[in-house]
């Protein structure tokens, strides 16, 4: 279990909107504007694009192709949002993301600082079943996901039942990977890969998913990166790195079309395979360094 300090306050970040009505985001005026790109993440764009656009993806979730999976089997009994007045029978699970959103983001703005730039923070949004966001209206079958438009990150807890009860991948770590996962995302969107990718998807549909692929490839091992500083400040404990590689299996492109059909069709991959999934966070893990997550 990995080693952290449950507090009465949670992140300034996280919006709970566990059992209400879904309601449309308002999209902040500026956003989409980039800060400057940090020195250290300059590589993002300068090695990844080099002049030429060569980025894929598009808004970046991590369980995108979990909806195939929930046409042809039933989910789990989904946890129940808390009641007015009730105890949270999640509360140490939203505690745990709490800690988890804030000490991502925390590294990231480490980054940034190490080149006198400002990282904008991400929101975490929790919802159950339903949720409307600045990217259009999504359910719990999509699975965790990023909306680069309103820079939040949109969370269904069942989907951690899920990866237990269907994945086989259990475990804090593994909550904390999907989550710095999807920061990932937003540290792709503000250093303007994200952008860039969608360009070249739109400019060369043909190659759209093997750009996605790489971009969440990228992701994975950005994730990395702040798994490795985790272990470098002792909070990791016995287990954990393998929790955080298991739940990068789980979500292989193989695996789930394996589980969904019975079949493999790489052409139609959005996210990478395990193996590639689970090597690219390692590599992250491995070197701590951003500069070494070129996917592209």
């Amino acid at each position: 279990m990995v080693r952290w300090r449950r507090t009465a306050r949670r992140s300034d970040d996280l919006i709970d909107r566990r059992g209400s009505p879904a309601r449309r985001a308002r999209l902040p005026i500026g956003t989409g504007g980039k800060i400057g790109i940090p020195a250290v993440l300059a590589i993002l764009i300068a090695v990844f694009f080099g002049g030429n656009i060569l980025g894929g993806g598009g808004g970046g979730d991590l369980g995108g192709i979990l909806e195939q999976l929930n046409r042809v089997q039933e989910a789990p009994p989904p946890g129940q949002a808390p009641l007015p007045g009730a105890p949270d029978p999640d509360a140490e699970l939203v505690d745990f993301m709490s800690f988890v959103l804030d000490d991502v983001q925390n590294t990231w703005e480490e980054v940034f600082a190490a080149s006198n730039q400002t990282y904008p923070r991400a929101q975490l949004v929790l919802f159950t079943g339903s949720v409307d966001s600045a990217c259009g209206g999504a359910t719990s079958a999509i699975g965790p996901h990023y909306c680069p438009l309103d820079e939040k990150v949109y969370l269904d807890l069942d989907f951690f039942r899920d990866l237990e009860a269907r994945f086989g991948a259990p475990g804090d770590f593994a909550q904390a990977y999907v989550l710095a996962h999807e920061i990932a995302h937003h540290v792709q969107n503000v250093v303007g890969v994200m952008e860039r990718v969608q360009q070249e998807q739109r400019a060369n549909p043909a190659q759209a998913n093997e750009l996605s692929v790489k971009l969440e490839l990228q992701a994975d091992c950005l994730s990395g990166v702040w798994a490795h500083t985790v272990y470098q400040r002792d909070i990791l404990e016995s287990g954990d790195l393998q929790e955080g590689l298991a739940a990068a299996a789980a979500v292989g492109d193989d695996r789930i079309q394996q589980q969904a059909t019975g079949g493999i069709n790489p052409e139609t991959w959005t996210h990478g395979s395990s193996e590639q999934r689970v090597s690219w966070f390692r590599q992250g893990f491995d070197t701590g360094d951003p500069n070494a997550c070129n996917t592209f």
